[in-house]
């Protein structure tokens, strides 16, 4: 007589979109935390230098990221808190979240890479050191780091696009407390009257002690 042996169906099939949800939730955060730190990092160094003419003689300037534009800073930061704030949200509003997400980080490599060749900062520089409302700055150069900036960008729409495609299978804050909802309640027992302690432990658990 032969005996055949039941054999569990393979679980990788099962496992597999929860395995790629934790790894894209792992990348997605490093991706938008290790991008907002870049960006905002970026905008603190120099960006641009030249030179102004005063009284005769050149004039050394300089301008940090946040003095040519404000706007990768700001969204650095706009990013940042999406990024938490996608896992506060289900559903269509993890969607506008992920959408916000990703388009803070474009919106950086876009205003950085425009700056890279800007000179108004240093042109309102020069005007300033020289007094003069039409001069210009001189020996103009620029470094890398609107670049840099730009990187941190491409960090974060990252994230916004890992969260768009896999924010569906990741969890929510508010989860456990909503598992924690959906418990049935536990039914009373029977309380002995005649037991005041027995009272006072089902006013503990919650429950009613007269049973209604």
């Amino acid at each position: 007589m032969e005996y055949v042996t039941a054999v569990p169906p393979p679980r990788t099939d099962a496992a597999a979109p929860v395995r790629s949800g934790r790894r894209s939730l792992a990348v997605a955060l490093l991706c938008g935390a290790l991008g907002a730190a870049v960006a905002l990092l970026a905008t603190r160094q120099r960006w641009a230098e030249g030179t102004a003419t005063v009284a005769g003689g050149a004039f050394p300037l300089t301008a940090k990221g946040s003095d040519v534009t404000g706007v990768p800073a700001a969204l650095a930061i706009v990013g940042l808190a999406a990024l938490v704030a996608v896992f506060a949200v289900r559903g269509a509003g993890r969607l506008v979240v992920a959408g916000l997400l990703a388009l803070s980080g474009a919106g950086i490599v876009a205003a950085a890479l425009r700056a890279a060749s800007d000179s108004s900062a240093l042109d309102e520089k020069a005007a300033q050191a020289s007094g003069d409302t039409s001069a210009t700055v001189a020996a103009l150069s620029h470094t890398g780091w609107p670049y840099v900036a730009a990187a941190g960008g491409l960090l974060i729409l990252l994230a916004g696009l890992l969260a768009l495609r896999y924010g569906s299978r990741w969890p929510a804050m508010s989860g456990r407390y909503e598992r924690g909802a959906d418990r049935p309640r536990r039914t009373a027992r029977p309380v002995d009257p005649e037991r005041p302690e027995e009272i006072w432990k089902a006013l503990d658990r919650g429950e009613d002690p007269t049973g209604a």
